[in-house]
């Protein structure tokens, strides 16, 4: 996907509201990575932050940003903020979290349901989500650069009846060159927070 251009976007947009119908939980649109964008997210993969995150409004998560991405990743920091305007189109909701993590072990490796009310998910390097129906053994796959939303149980009149369920992939039982990934988790400024105060903040770990 080259940088969620106007057409892109438009689509992504479209095939993302679905979401928000009441018997949905789970949404995929299939992107695939642009040259440029793969070469930023292997090059901040290998030399950024490895846990990145900021709260507010899409121009202060810029500001706040843009100081941890040098100039060879400036792609992946557009399609982060244009995913961001994706994400606030869809929800609703103009202050938001952003986290962009180097993921190398097997974090949240059972199948669960957030506790937020919406999310964005894309895996620029390394394999994506997975996800299953509740009940069911049948464990489906997104694909590196995949652009999901899932419902979390803080989503309007959320139900169990929805039934799905997602995961970290397991990195442990993959080849050594290929247990590490790059993640991109976008929710409301609250997530986490627990009712404190939307403001914006920044947060880099090495």
């Amino acid at each position: 996907m080259p940088a969620c251009q106007t057409g892109e976007k438009v689509h992504l947009l479209s095939a993302s509201r679905t979401i928000l119908e009441p018997d949905c939980a789970i949404t995929l649109t299939p992107s695939p990575l642009s040259n440029a964008l793969n070469l930023a997210s292997q090059t901040y993969l290998e030399n950024g932050a490895r846990l990145l995150q900021a709260r507010g409004t899409i121009p202060i998560i810029s500001t706040a940003l843009r100081p941890a991405f040098a100039a060879a990743t400036l792609p992946l920091l557009a399609d982060i903020l244009n995913l961001a305007e994706v994400y606030a189109s869809i929800s609703g909701q103009t202050s938001l979290r952003i986290r962009l993590e180097r993921i190398t072990g097997d974090s949240c490796r059972k199948f669960h349901v957030d506790y937020v009310t919406l999310r964005l998910l894309r895996t620029y390097q390394g394999p994506g989500v997975q996800w299953k129906s509740a009940g069911s053994e049948q464990v489906h796959n997104a694909a590196s650069g995949d652009i999901v939303f899932l419902k979390g149980r803080k989503f309007p009149n959320w139900c169990e009846n929805l039934g799905i369920l997602h995961r970290s992939p397991p990195l442990s039982s993959l080849p050594a060159a290929q247990r590490v990934r790059l993640l991109l988790t976008i929710d409301t400024a609250d997530a986490c927070l627990c009712g404190a105060e939307h403001e914006a903040t920044a947060m880099i770990q090495q």
